[in-house]
């Protein structure tokens, strides 16, 4: 599947922390009703196998509504499932080293918290950048936070798309704009609502207002 940028508008980020009237697979399915533009499947506790498998279904699902599905961490796993692409944390496989093995239409992502680290992750071939926290996230407690004004000066530094993370709700969506970003990525403000799929329409509607 072709990587634009434009499918970083409203990114959807798994987790399990969140399933229970529903499953996984279903909330996902809401939330692509509701327009999620892109998936990463999160799973840090699954074999590679049952990763593999799991990773194989959500992609069916991702295709039907012709949005794209990232594994985060994994690049293996996405190799193996078939999926368009993997998420890589500063403590992960370098995208050099992933890009050299997967060539140009594979989409990698790589986190970023500096200009420093944006640069480098555009010069080894990064498809965008997850740029965050930029709130305190109820996901991820000991996140680093970054300032609105890191933000925009990432989102300057490079010439790849960047998707905020951390933390957003429709409440605090506002302040991101003029910061450059081309979407958010969203947890809990997507998968802990009651009507996931009203939310994620909702926070489409509200990103659409802030992209550059």
């Amino acid at each position: 599947m072709k990587f634009t940028g434009d499918e970083l508008l409203l990114y959807a980020v798994t987790d399990r922390g969140f399933v229970g009237r529903f499953s996984l697979y279903q909330q996902l399915e809401q939330a692509l009703a509701g327009g999620v533009s892109l998936v990463q499947l999160r799973e840090k506790e699954l074999e590679l196998d049952a990763l593999i498998e799991e990773a194989r279904q959500i992609k069916r699902l991702c295709h039907r509504y012709s949005v794209p599905l990232i594994i985060n961490d994994n690049y293996l796993a996405a190799v193996k499932s078939g999926a368009d692409g993997v998420h890589v944390g500063q403590s992960d496989e370098s995208v050099a080293e992933i890009r050299q093995k997967v060539g140009g239409d594979f989409i990698i992502g790589a986190t970023a918290k500096t200009v420093e680290q944006a640069k480098r992750a555009e010069a080894e071939g990064a498809s965008y950048l997850g740029v965050g926290a930029v709130f305190p996230s109820p996901t991820k407690a000991n996140a680093v936070r970054i300032t609105r004004e890191e933000l925009r000066d990432i989102t300057a530094s490079v010439n790849i798309p960047c998707v905020a993370i951390g933390g957003i709700t429709l409440d605090n969506i506002d302040y991101l704009n003029g910061c450059g970003v081309s979407g958010v990525a969203v947890i809990s403000s997507l998968f802990g609502a009651q009507d996931i799929e009203l939310a994620a329409r909702k926070l489409k509607e509200s990103v659409k207002e802030i992209v550059s």
